[in-house]
């Protein structure tokens, strides 16, 4: 059993090293929703170091991959887990992602410790997670290959963003409802549903500022029959001019997106006003988010990874401030997102 020290540590400073902007969001958390919120990201992120571990074989990332989800599901295996230290964390260049890595049977231990139904939501969170990663080590190519593959239908796309992060909005709602009870108005189902369509929100908006940088390790998610439509195959979003013939299958894409993002935006405001942690912590990824499929359409080369349309950090710091004092007011938030939201839709018809 990891003591308390050990357990501060692997909660707060580790957590802090590892999430980056995540954390942000973590620390402004009830407190009952930090440890299992806390602890199920310290799992998925050790899951995903694993899986883009590509100084690794496909194949033995997918055994160490599958020995990890069993035991978040069953019992502690410590020859496991040293394996997973010698041969993953050795090959990690970030010092954080191997304390990480070394610190997994402490973090297997906390889990533990929690309830019973907080164990239960973490182990059903990270499984879905770690399917989700599985899913792309069996269907694309070993990153080195100089192959690529593309999913083959939105269905396939919408799927796989479920499993990566729209996953994560159903356990947030579900931690809410355990942990704030009756913070949310309207019907539950409904909230799932928007808590779900919330997580693919961000996934997608990763999906379309990543894209450049997957194509160069042979993941396109952009799907083959969308591709088609537009006269495109995968080999030619690799082009140096190919941004801007790409750009209305982008927009097709981001408009999908917005819709997401109303419902996510519903959600936030389905929160009450005296809700303000709660709040902060979906407001900030909205507002993130949206700026960032701004950026994107504003982006004449937004599949060169050199040019990727990314937040700075002065941004985030911007939203931050402006955020505090907005938070209760539901009309003043609506504000906010409704203006960005315009300001993408103008850009994509100008």
């Amino acid at each position: 059993m990891p003591n308390p020290a050990r357990r501060a540590l692997l909660l707060g400073s580790l957590l802090k090293s590892v999430s980056r902007s995540f954390y942000l969001t973590l620390r402004v958390l009830p407190t009952g929703m930090r440890d299992p919120v806390g602890i199920a990201y310290l799992l998925a992120r050790a899951a995903d170091t694993i899986a883009d571990t590509s100084l690794i074989p496909p194949e033995k990332r997918m055994e160490l991959l599958l020995s990890l989800r069993s035991q978040v599901n069953s019992f502690l295996d410590e020859e496991a887990l040293t394996r997973m230290a010698v041969e993953v964390a050795s090959q990690q260049t970030d010092s954080d992602e191997k304390v990480l890595l070394e610190s997994l049977g402490s973090a297997l231990t906390v889990l533990s410790q929690l309830s019973e139904s907080d164990q239960e939501s973490v182990r059903d969170i990270v499984t879905t997670l770690t399917k989700g990663m599985e899913f792309d080590l069996r269907t694309f190519p070993d990153e080195s290959s100089g192959q690529i593959v593309a999913l083959q239908e939105f269905a396939e796309l919408d799927q796989y963003t479920y499993m990566v992060a729209g996953c994560v909005g159903e356990f947030w709602t579900k931690m809410t409802y355990a942990h704030v009870p009756r913070t949310f108005t309207g019907c539950p189902e409904v909230l799932l549903g928007r808590g779900i369509r919330f997580g693919k929100a961000l996934q997608m908006t990763n999906v379309l500022r990543d894209c450049g940088k997957d194509l160069r390790i042979g993941r396109c998610y952009l799907p083959a029959t969308m591709l088609a439509r537009f006269g495109l195959t995968p080999h030619d979003l690799l082009l140096p001019d190919t941004s801007l013939p790409a750009r209305p299958l982008l927009f097709e894409l981001v408009r999908k997106s917005l819709d997401h993002f109303r419902e996510a935006i519903e959600y936030t405001l389905a929160l009450p006003a005296f809700s303000i942690r709660l709040r902060l912590a979906c407001l900030w990824p909205v507002l993130i988010g949206l700026e960032t499929l701004l950026l994107l359409v504003c982006n004449d080369d937004w599949l060169d990874p050199s040019k990727v349309s990314k937040i700075r950090r002065n941004d985030v710091y911007r939203i931050i401030a402006f955020s505090v004092p907005l938070v209760p007011s539901n009309r003043l938030l609506r504000i906010w997102f409704e203006r960005l939201i315009a300001r993408v839709e103008t850009r994509m018809r100008g």
